[in-house]
């Protein structure tokens, strides 16, 4: 049986770097956000999903999503932002578990508590920053405006949020010696486990 450690955190948070922590002490990564590019895979029961709540608009002409159109839909409302969740998570959730065949693993999911998978995790960790540090990531990463870097930030949860559900609470605001140390002081106590 894996030891599951849920890593989470809004958009620009630092969550990729912590991962990285975590490869290099030899822990298994899942990276949600690639399993989700399975779900909506062309064809996949996942896609048509986001069709039924979404309109066939978010697909390019040759059948694949269109992320930016999806992105700009689900993004633009916190009811639309629930709808996507509610409308993907299931299939996420569904790949995630038939991923996890390591002794221990990471759940690099920023949608950790929405989609349940925190009940198969034995600890949680959420990764937090300043807004304007995470706005600089995003734009950055994303290639987005500032305006469209802010809609993304508004569309996520609070801090409060994660601090509430998360079992650690990390701080990402660019000390990156004192983060690492504390990421892996938290993942070592896992992999020290045998199993």
């Amino acid at each position: 049986m894996s030891i599951i450690i849920g890593l989470t955190g809004p958009t620009g948070s630092g969550k990729s770097s912590a991962a990285l922590i975590a490869k290099n002490l030899k822990i298994k990564i899942v990276d949600c956000d690639k399993v989700a590019r399975k779900a909506v895979k062309r064809g996949s029961d996942g896609l048509e999903a986001l069709c039924n709540a979404f309109g066939r608009c978010i697909l390019k002409s040759d059948g694949t999503l269109n992320r930016k159109e999806l992105a700009r839909r689900a993004f633009s409302s916190k009811e639309n932002t629930e709808l996507l969740n509610k409308t993907l998570l299931p299939y996420i959730a569904k790949l995630v578990k038939a991923d996890i065949n390591a002794p221990v693993v990471l759940l690099d999911a920023p949608t950790l508590f929405e989609s349940g998978l925190q009940d198969i995790c034995d600890t949680t960790v959420a990764v937090l920053a300043d807004s304007e540090k995470r706005m600089k990531r995003i734009i950055a990463r994303d290639n987005l405006s500032r305006e469209d870097a802010i809609i993304r930030m508004n569309a996520g949860k609070s801090d409060e949020y994660y601090i509430e559900k998360a079992d650690f609470v990390v701080y990402n605001n660019g000390n990156t010696k004192t983060f690492k140390k504390e990421i892996q002081t938290i993942f070592s106590e896992y992999t020290e486990v045998k199993l």
